[in-house]
């Protein structure tokens, strides 16, 4: 819709002023790029967070590990690791799980390049830990496009978010991306605490074949 729109603002400003429109995306928009203006922007898609209070005792018990090492394991990973990378997503595998969310409810996989552009935080708190997620570009739709097929259909009337919803259309978009900020929030525990701070990455991997 936007691509179609400025095409016919470009066609009114052409025939006014008799420039010459050279390409209609001259990738300031960044679509599906990695890019600092989506960071801050959102590049048109939905901002989201998700968080959770997690007690010493639920670490403990959910994670195998400790709060200490679970806030370490953030700050050494997430934050430092990915700062001395230049990193613009300061997570542990978002990707992962929009990339799975994504195929299966019909989104545009390529996507998953601004939406995993994450920021995973652990914050100590009296107690225990207050662990969140923060996405600001993701880009979610329940209508048109990848949506309408059969299956990818299924499994958004399975989430409850097929369509446009009310009281207004996108209300069901903003509860989508909801859903996935939740899903990305639970594989950041999961690898975070159940498998690094931990210890059972490796061996997860090698007896189970997965991270967590």
């Amino acid at each position: 819709m936007v691509t179609i729109g400025s095409e016919k603002a470009a066609e009114v400003i052409a025939a006014e002023t008799g420039v010459r429109l050279v390409a209609l995306s001259g990738n300031l928009c960044t679509d599906k790029k990695p890019s600092a203006a989506n960071v801050v922007m959102g590049r048109g898609g939905k901002t989201v967070a998700a968080g959770v209070f997690l007690s010493d005792a639920m670490v403990k018990e959910v994670f195998k590990t400790d709060t200490k090492s679970l806030t370490e394991v953030n700050t050494r990973k997430n934050l430092v690791g990915s700062a001395r990378a230049g990193s613009l997503g300061f997570n542990a595998h978002a990707a992962n799980v929009i990339a799975a969310i994504f195929l299966a409810c019909g989104q545009d996989p390529a996507h998953v390049v601004e939406g995993s552009n994450a920021i995973t935080t652990v914050d100590p708190v009296d107690g225990g830990v207050y662990v969140s997620v923060t996405l600001p570009s993701l880009q979610v739709g329940t209508v048109g496009g990848g949506t309408a097929i059969e299956t990818q259909q299924a499994c958004l009337q399975m989430l409850g978010v097929a369509g446009g919803g009310d009281p207004a259309g996108g209300a069901n978009a903003k509860a989508f991306a909801e859903i996935i900020a939740a899903g990305v929030l639970a594989g950041e525990l999961s690898l975070l605490g159940g498998a690094l701070a931990a210890g059972h990455l490796a061996r997860a991997h090698k007896q189970l074949g997965r991270g967590g």
